[in-house]
């Protein structure tokens, strides 16, 4: 009996480590400030394979300083993040990112609770999680994540308390997306219309 206690406090306490691993975000080295981390393993991951480009825009500078995505509200990167997401993640996750196959993404229930942060969701788009989730880095580049990110955020539908992304001034003022909204070409912001 002491055998069997003593192995599941040991496989316990590893699983416990592990999931310390995987929900630390430790400073990362002299160029960033973020290590981003796989979803269900906690291993560091990097940015040098993936889809080229992306990586040196002032946005995922700032992010890998930061951790915060400063695409959230701007209109330009809402339209890319909105056809890049329908490319990308709505065959899954819906439309709306209401879910399907996929779990919602609009509410504030998270499969992966450190998703309620931009680098934790950034991670899970990045590096994949469980089931059929995999990694998306050779789809879209880092710069596309964030404007994917900030598509997400804007399909939000729970209590602004609970919108641990936004800044005090941005939940001030976050108004959801409701049907029918749309985005045109000539959006002034940060974000270039994508290339067909």
């Amino acid at each position: 009996m002491k055998t069997v206690v003593r192995t599941c406090v040991a496989v316990l306490g590893g699983v416990a480590l592990g999931l310390g691993a995987a929900l630390a975000q430790p400073a990362g080295d002299a160029s960033t400030d973020i290590v981003l981390r796989n979803t269900i393993t906690g291993e560091a991951m990097t940015l040098a394979d993936g889809k080229p480009g992306g990586r040196d825009t002032e946005a995922v500078k700032t992010f890998l300083k930061t951790g915060k995505n400063i695409y959230i509200d701007d209109r330009s990167c809402l339209r890319n993040g909105e056809s890049l997401f329908l490319t990308s993640c709505s065959g899954c996750h819906g439309h709306l990112a209401e879910g399907k196959v996929g779990p919602g993404l609009n509410d504030n229930y998270w499969t992966y609770p450190l998703n309620t942060s931009d680098v934790g969701l950034f991670s899970t788009i990045w590096g994949g999680a469980n089931g059929m989730m995999g990694p998306h880095n050779e789809d879209v580049n880092p710069d596309e994540i964030l404007q994917i990110i900030a598509w997400v955020r804007h399909l939000y539908t729970g209590p602004v308390k609970d919108a641990a992304w936004l800044s005090p001034e941005q939940a001030k003022n976050y108004h959801p997306f409701k049907e029918g909204e749309t985005f045109s070409k000539t959006e002034p912001g940060r974000c270039k219309p994508l290339e067909n």
